[in-house]
């Protein structure tokens, strides 16, 4: 067990040296809270494997201890975990009407609504867990209802940003005035936990409002279908892109369960109340060309999503060419290889292309240094913690708030355990911080041996060897070997006979006990291949009994 003495305590169980999967705890008087549950998205390096999970097992150990899972905002990275974890955690979520709409649904999917308690908390609305007072603070960003909470404590106030932005013209919510949070500043903060995204930007991020005038523009200028692929959860932009449709005179469609999903929820919640009618695939495909406006998902190269069937000839929509797609989203890193696959498909089929670099279609939905400056300025920390960044934003985050005059700061990783108060801030210990990986409906560890079994499988390819042997233990027959993913093509079947000789041959050296026969076949197997191809393919081998 680690409880939380008469101090205030961080530990990032995820999104700190990493952009994603956010899960953060604050510990005191020996009780714990939880601030986000997400997830991440796969990398080729866990083949077959579509979503990673945080590992809790650190706080799953100190559960008695865990008051509340509190969420700042409805994005992937930060709720997107609670309905494969939360219910094993056993405590209340509590979220702002539009998240708490999204989780339900997420709750509704997996079946377990009565398992997990769900406490809507209205806007700006203050309530408190144990030593812990939490009051949401409205802040702009790409998603209804983004919030910091000022989380008050025995020990200080923590000022947490949640993923934020400046917007003076937002088209969905109301955030807080420079006002309203320089008077949380008044009141004296101890620590801004802060959003590290976009540190390295000179510039602000830029208002919605820009957006709207840049793909009127280009929508106006295109004389085919046009589809506008964007992130889901971006309902400010689906708001946006509804208003272009009517500015430009074209009816819309909506491509992507998500994206239904996001639109059923927002006009639920109050948002999206003059999001023009939507019609269906057929209707869209019926119109003249230079008469509609797709809004699909797919944006980062999504195999399944929406953009990418179109794109491959698997969805009810089409696209040829002088028709225009437009990528009104930021490419996020690591997706450069998906989303360039998806780019020359539409490429072979004569389709235009514009992205962030060609037109103002899109702004991000994190703070650039302008901005960090002023929340700096506004909310005066003794100390600054960055979070939600791989480390080298974070580091930087430190290095430019105390350029600004922030006197305290601490760069810290998944695991590390923070003292903020008293006399921090200080790393006082490391706790376990790994992924998971949801392969189908199980959740593994994500450097386990089914994971490494894959990618060795992956890499080498796999060899299964039977043999069959009669009661007294003598070899019958001739092994039957079966390959899959071993490099050979136009010399399969001499490749086969070549395998069986090795077996054959080992089998000879082998004698009758099974487990030193069944290892002999195993390395004369192998290195048979090995010599052949060049690759060390896994060798499997059966004993059966005749």
């Amino acid at each position: 067990m680690t409880l939380p003495g008469k101090e205030l305590l961080f530990l990032a169980l995820g999104g700190s040296g990493e952009i994603g999967m956010n899960v953060n705890l604050y510990g005191c008087d020996g009780k714990w809270v939880m601030v986000d549950l997400g997830l991440t998205f796969a990398d080729p390096g866990y083949p077959g494997i579509d979503l990673i999970l945080p590992d809790l097992d650190f706080i799953e150990r100190n559960a008695d201890s865990l008051l509340g899972i509190v969420l700042t905002h409805g994005h992937e990275d930060h709720i997107g975990a609670i309905p494969y974890l939360a219910a094993d955690l056993g405590v209340p979520l509590y979220a702002t009407p539009f998240t708490a709409g999204l989780i339900r649904g997420k709750l509704e999917e997996e079946g377990i609504t009565k398992q997990v308690k769900l406490k809507v908390i209205e806007r700006d609305s203050t309530f408190a867990l144990g030593p812990f007072g939490f009051t949401y603070v409205p802040l702009a960003h790409s998603i209804p209802e983004g919030n910091a909470l000022k989380i008050t404590t025995p020990y200080g106030t923590i000022f947490h940003t949640g993923d934020w932005k400046i917007d003076d013209e937002p088209l969905l919510g109301t955030p807080s005035t420079a006002e309203e949070l320089s008077a949380i500043g008044d009141e004296g903060v101890l620590a801004l936990v802060c959003d590290s995204t976009n540190v390295f930007n000179d510039t602000a991020s830029g208002s919605e409002a820009a957006v709207r005038e840049g793909l009127d523009g280009v929508i106006r200028a295109a004389t085919g279908r046009v589809l506008v692929t964007t992130f889901a959860s971006n309902a400010a932009r689906v708001q946006t892109l509804g208003q272009v449709a009517r500015d430009c005179g074209r009816q819309l469609c909506v491509a992507g369960r998500s994206l239904d999903r996001i639109v059923k929820v927002a006009k639920a919640t109050g948002y999206l109340a003059d999001f023009p009618p939507v019609i269906d695939f057929d209707a869209a495909m019926k119109l003249p060309r230079n008469e509609v406006m797709i809004v699909a998902t797919g944006g980062q190269g999504e195999a399944r999503a929406a953009l990418s069937r179109v794109a491959f000839d698997s969805h009810q929509i089409k696209l040829s060419a002088g028709d225009t797609v437009v990528f009104s989203s930021k490419q996020i890193p690591g997706n450069e290889m998906a989303i360039g696959r998806i780019q020359n498909m539409l490429a072979t089929k004569g389709v235009n292309m514009i992205t962030d670099r060609q037109a103002h279609v899109h702004v991000s939905g994190h703070p650039g240094r302008p901005e960090l400056a002023l929340m700096y300025k506004w909310i005066r920390p003794e100390i600054i913690l960055p979070v939600h960044g791989e480390m080298r934003h974070m580091a930087e985050q430190a290095r430019f708030a105390a350029e600004e005059g922030i006197a305290k700061g601490i760069v810290q990783q998944n695991g590390d355990l923070i003292r903020l108060a008293p006399n921090g801030p200080k790393k006082i210990g490391n706790e376990r911080a790994g992924r998971l990986i949801l392969d189908g409906d199980v959740i593994l560890p994500a450097d386990g041996s089914t994971m490494n079994e894959r990618r060795r499988i992956a890499i080498n390819g796999v060899i299964a060897v039977t043999v069959a042997l009669g009661q007294d233990g003598r070899v019958r027959g001739a092994p039957a070997v079966l390959i899959q993913g071993v490099p050979v093509e136009e010399d399969r079947a001499d490749f086969l006979a070549e395998v069986r000789g090795a077996a054959l041959e080992a089998m000879k050296k082998g004698g009758r006990d099974e487990a030193a026969l069944r290892e002999a076949i195993r390395l004369g197997v192998r290195k048979r291949a090995t010599g052949w191809t060049g690759k060390k393919p896994i060798v499997e081998v059966a004993l059966i009994r005749v």
